[in-house]
């Protein structure tokens, strides 16, 4: 990737940082998950811990693979328009 392709949007940039992105929530979401399980004393704040933790990484996975497939589709109609 050059700057030329950066600079006028050939070649996107932002599906190489959702990966980050992605790693970094999740560890928010762990650490919020165990903020939650050991904030209160009792057995439901943990349970709302476990909650937080699962939920939060499926909920992360699903939106970072949405914003994955709507590169790919630009990057798939940016190949047919060079066909065409």
């Amino acid at each position: 990737m050059n700057a030329r392709q950066i600079l006028y949007f050939d070649s996107m940039l932002t599906p190489k940082i959702i990966t980050f992105v992605y790693w970094l929530s999740l560890v928010g979401v762990v650490i919020g998950g165990l903020g939650t399980m050991f904030a209160g004393r009792s057995f439901a704040s943990f349970l709302m811990g476990l909650v937080v933790i699962g939920g939060g990484a499926i909920a992360t996975r699903i939106y970072c693979e949405l914003l994955i497939v709507l590169f790919k589709i630009h990057e798939n109609i940016h190949k047919l328009a060079e066909k065409a």
